[in-house]
């Protein structure tokens, strides 16, 4: 059974969507409080870096990180 404070699948691959195509309200709902992984906040930090949004940027530098 999947643990289900962990964020699935399904809503990485929504949040890569929505920054690649520059929706910060969008990227702003998908992120929940939960921490996320220090890979996975790095890819994300990048993919906002390459479409240059600072404003997403800002939202994932804000998210914390697993230990």
């Amino acid at each position: 059974m999947a643990n289900q404070q962990e964020p699935s699948i399904a809503n990485f691959s929504a949040l890569k969507t929505a920054i690649a195509n520059g929706e910060e309200q969008l990227v702003q709902q998908l992120l929940t409080d939960q921490p996320m992984h220090v890979l996975e906040k790095s890819y994300l930090i990048d993919l906002a870096k390459l479409n240059n949004n600072h404003a997403i940027i800002k939202l994932l530098e804000q998210v914390a990180v697993k230990n």
